[in-house]
């Protein structure tokens, strides 16, 4: 049989319990990865469950979301991390030294090795030839406009239930940097993950960090073919951008010049490497900004901000006008950076989901580096086609080879070693185990492509209670329905009516975790996107989808649904019959489960389902 890159990985990291009629393939991990706003859970997590030391060969605590330390909560996050890192054994990557998919890039990712991380951009490091997966001139920037194009083409559900490989003789002319910056934008998708074979480019990459020693090549078999096909011809990608409010309403650039902008962001996870914010400070050298245009650069790594100074790019930014952040997630997150009232920010970012940026009614749109550069000369939407400029490919020389120093390595155990917690960090709660019957009302009912951001907002307010559930549960769906946590909490517990890809977008699994600590037992939707479909079982929170979509027209808000036979029809995987009010029609609704995780949602979730496990 001739394999892919993606079925050699998969083939090579089969369990050694699997059964070839299997239908879920246990698999063995070599790497994790968690980032601040959302590792404080995984850490309460792990010390619930009463292990002591991470299995894993690989895990990297890193903090680069929740940086501005306007109090104590988020330094005191920083710290737990920390000293959970150490007793737990972690590697722990401080704020201000950058962003995880960046960092893990440069430091950690290694071809043919599968990685898991608690962020939905994990796949970033499918670029180096990874399985990694979320539990001159114009052409240096084509890797946001091929990314948009497949947005254009598919849509942000056109890859769920996919991996989405790389392959042909375009991918030559990628830089690691490039190949990256398109596996990051796959999650847009809602692809499984996104990967590139691992060749004579990712030996370069590696080389020049004294790390060759960690290449293998790793290539698709000749005439080895995956299960559908897509041809794009990178000659023909013309630039485009992700118009509000979603990743897939793309247009061409040229559809939108003459648009005034107030702001324009470069960097984040999806492009922030060296090599493109080096061709930004080129194209920017000399010159001024447009009046009362703002433009923000976040350099993905410290190491990328003191390359840049070395090769004097730093100083070309500022000169310019560019306001430089630290290095971290920053106005992607809605952490800083909000645009004015109204105003009409361009991103070199993977989303712009309304109200994401921190200023709800901003128009925020998505473009490559290079764009964002260009508009921010001319304070308007250019065509780069008729702004003709020169950018030779600068070879990237990194001020240091091997580890980040800054990153603290984990050590032996130290018996009774102390976890440092401020006062917002809360002992996580517990979901209860599912009832055989009851009833509940439906709380809210909402459309579709409900993002992660829908249900509990980020930004600078509302994250620093990322370890608090109590506090952040108050703000579940706090910009579409004011009064919502009120009523779940008169109810006593309830129902979430939602329509096609419910949950869309970010992995925080707050948007599950709170809707739980609010006594959610249910929710009903025409599909649901991966990620958050998992986080819901992890806390115990039934997902169901209509065998007939029209039932969700029947359905309103405030409605009373009567559940029967609900352990009974969850263990055999058969739909659920459930009835509105004193009506005599059924509705039938579907379990979205598999039959591995029947007994984590029916214990209530994970964390008890291990527990209970452990204890055995």
């Amino acid at each position: 049989m001739r394999l892919t890159v993606a079925q050699k990985i998969l083939t090579e990291h089969r369990a050694a319990t699997a059964r070839e009629d299997e239908a879920f393939i246990p698999l063995k991990i070599d790497q994790v990865l968690t980032q601040d706003a959302t590792g404080t859970m995984v850490y309460l997590q792990f010390e619930a469950i009463g292990l002591p030391r991470i299995q894993i060969p690989l895990a990297v605590s890193y903090v680069d979301h929740n940086i501005l330390q306007v109090d104590s909560r988020n330094p005191d996050d920083h710290r737990f991390l920390q000293t959970a890192a150490a007793k737990y054994g972690a590697y722990f990557s401080p704020p201000g030294n950058g962003i995880c998919h960046q960092l893990h890039l440069e430091n950690f990712a290694r071809p043919g090795e599968i990685l898991l991380g608690s962020d939905s951009h994990t796949p970033t490091c499918g670029g180096m030839g990874m399985i990694a997966l979320g539990c001159g001139g114009l052409d240096i920037a084509t890797a946001m406009d091929v990314s948009l194009e497949l947005l254009r083409r598919l849509t942000v559900r056109g890859g769920v239930g996919w991996i989405h490989e790389f392959q042909g003789p375009g991918i030559g002319h990628l830089s690691i940097s490039e190949r990256a910056t398109i596996c990051n934008l796959g999650a847009e998708l809602g692809a499984t993950t996104s990967l590139f074979p691992s060749d004579e480019v990712t030996r370069h990459f590696l080389k020049i960090r004294g790390r060759e020693k960690e290449w293998r090549e790793l290539l698709p078999d000749p005439d080895s073919a995956g299960d559908d096909r897509l041809v794009l011809d990178l000659s023909r990608v013309e630039p485009l951008a992700a118009q509000p409010f979603s990743p897939d309403r793309v247009a061409p650039l040229k559809d939108l010049v003459g648009l005034k902008v107030d702001q324009v962001c470069i960097g984040s996870c999806s492009n922030s490497s060296y090599e493109l914010l080096n061709a930004v400070a080129r194209l920017l050298k000399g010159q001024h900004l447009a009046p009362r245009l703002n433009l923000f650069i976040n350099p993905g790594s410290r190491q990328v901000l003191r390359s840049l100074s070395a090769v004097g790019a730093l100083d070309d930014l500022i000169a310019a006008g560019a306001r430089i952040l630290e290095a971290g997630c920053g106005p992607c997150i809605g952490m800083g950076g909000a645009p004015p009232d109204q105003g009409v920010s361009f991103r070199s970012y993977n989303r712009n989901f309304k109200g994401r940026s921190g200023t709800l009614n901003a128009q925020v749109y998505l473009a490559n580096p290079l764009v964002g550069a260009l508009i921010a000369l001319k304070g308007e939407v250019v065509d780069p086609f008729r702004s003709p400029f020169t950018l030779p490919r600068s070879s990237w020389k990194p001020p240091y080879k091997g580890l980040d120093p800054l990153f603290q390595t984990p050590g032996l155990p130290v018996a009774g070693q102390e976890i440092l917690r401020g006062p917002n960090i809360k002992p996580i709660p517990r979901g209860k185990p599912l009832a055989e019957d009851f009833q509940a009302a439906i709380l809210i009912k909402l459309g579709d492509h409900i993002t992660t951001d829908d249900i509990l907002p980020g930004g600078s307010e509302i994250l620093p209670f990322r370890s608090n559930i109590p506090s952040i549960s108050r703000y579940t769906f706090s910009r579409l329905d004011a009064g919502f946590t009120e009523r779940a909490l008169e109810a006593q517990g309830g129902i979430i009516l939602g329509g096609e890809n419910y949950g869309q977008g970010s992995s925080r699994e707050h948007a599950a975790l709170a809707p739980m600590f609010l006594g959610i037992r249910a929710v009903l939707a025409k599909s649901f996107a991966r990620i958050h479909l998992n986080n819901l079982i992890n806390y115990g929170i039934l997902p169901l989808v209509f065998e007939n979509p029209k039932d969700y027209l029947r359905l309103e808000q405030g409605d009373r649904l009567t559940f029967s036979g609900v352990r009974k029809s969850i263990r055999k995987l058969k739909p659920l019959e459930v009835r509105r009010g004193d009506e005599r029609k059924i509705i039938r609704l579907l379990p979205q489960i598999t039959a591995n995780k029947v007994d984590v949602l029916l214990s209530g979730g994970l964390l008890s389902y291990l527990r209970k496990k452990l204890k055995k």
